[in-house]
């Protein structure tokens, strides 16, 4: 079994970092047909066959079962318009990772307005997205949350401020280096009728006072929101390490779990890059936690890319979960 995972994980890191999403056509070779007696032979009519995206979770822990929830963590780096990374050169290739993936829930970090239509619009229409800008009029990055509408219904949902006054939009306290903010929506699972919230942020990146506070502020929150599950996704700027205060303020006193516990996991890599070569067993930076109560079955860290091209200077987390019945 031992030497069986490693061949797995082999096949899984050539995947994510090669071949995963891309779309492939292959020449079919048509039927053969022999020309009646004086005719000029014409070229045989040869079709191409588009093979789908490979998904990496697929790969790594096989076809979902209906009550699994498919969950994606992603900074999607905001939609620069100069080169090179520019969010038109990123596009394609966002657009073939979740194509590949298909997940139900997505919480992504630093987009704006234009780049979320793009991504809706890629996704296709059993997606619907909610969100808003975190500075003052709703401009600015969101806290964007996608879901699969055929999956997931929307109960409320609201949005609150990482300040001493959470209720008041783009306001910024402790320090802070930009504006932080959190998106949260009840969801009903249309397959089970659980119910749970999806909770997004994005910590500050400069000040770990700002960010501290931010978790405590989130603690906070989340236990207000009595028994219902929670699934927490966002960009931490902190380290996923039992030091890491952040980490420990969500983990041990709040009591979430990390997804990247799961039985079954991908390659471990740090989870920011920069579009510089990836690091092995370095820092996680972006997470997704869970309640006790949610059974985490797979996760993986997602290294798709095209032709050197990644989708984001973070790479998107990943993990497959069941919510208690």
């Amino acid at each position: 079994m031992r030497g069986m995972r490693g061949i797995v994980l082999t096949a899984l890191t050539v995947l994510c970092t090669s071949i995963a999403g891309s779309e492939v056509a292959h020449r079919v070779p048509a039927a053969s047909v022999t020309p009646s007696a004086g005719a000029t032979p014409s070229a045989p009519v040869i079709p191409s066959v588009t093979v789908p995206p490979v998904s990496a979770m697929r790969l790594l822990a096989g076809p979902a079962a209906p009550a699994d929830l498919e969950v994606m963590s992603f900074n999607l780096r905001y939609a620069s318009i100069t080169p090179p990374n520019s969010w038109a050169e990123r596009r394609p290739v966002t657009r073939a990772l979740l194509a590949a993936e298909r997940p139900d829930l997505i919480g992504t970090q630093e987009g704006l307005a234009i780049q979320l239509r793009d991504i809706e619009s890629d996704l296709g229409a059993d997606y619907d997205s909610i969100g808003l800008g975190r500075d003052p009029g709703g401009l600015g990055e969101h806290m964007e949350i996608f879901f699969n509408r055929t999956r997931l219904t929307p109960q409320r949902y609201g949005h609150f401020w990482l300040s001493e006054t959470p209720e008041v939009p783009g306001s910024i306290s402790w320090d802070a280096h930009r504006v932080r903010m959190v998106t949260w929506v009840l969801f009903t699972d249309r397959e089970t009728g659980a119910r749970f919230f999806a909770v997004n942020t994005h910590l500050d990146n400069v000040s770990e006072t700002a960010r501290r506070q931010s978790a405590r502020l989130i603690m906070d929150r989340i236990a207000a929101f009595g028994p219902v599950p929670i699934v927490l996704t966002g960009d931490f700027n902190s380290p996923a390490t039992p030091d890491g205060e952040v980490y420990r303020l969500l983990t041990a006193e709040a009591g979430l779990r990390d997804s990247w516990s799961a039985p079954r996991r991908g390659p471990a890599w740090g989870t920011i890059h920069n579009y510089e070569p990836l690091i092995p067993d370095g820092q996680r930076v972006d997470w997704i936690l869970t309640s006790p109560g949610i059974t985490v079955s797979a996760a993986l860290i997602n290294t798709h890319r095209q032709a050197g091209q990644f989708p984001s200077d973070h790479l998107p987390v990943q993990a497959r979960l069941r919510l208690p019945s």
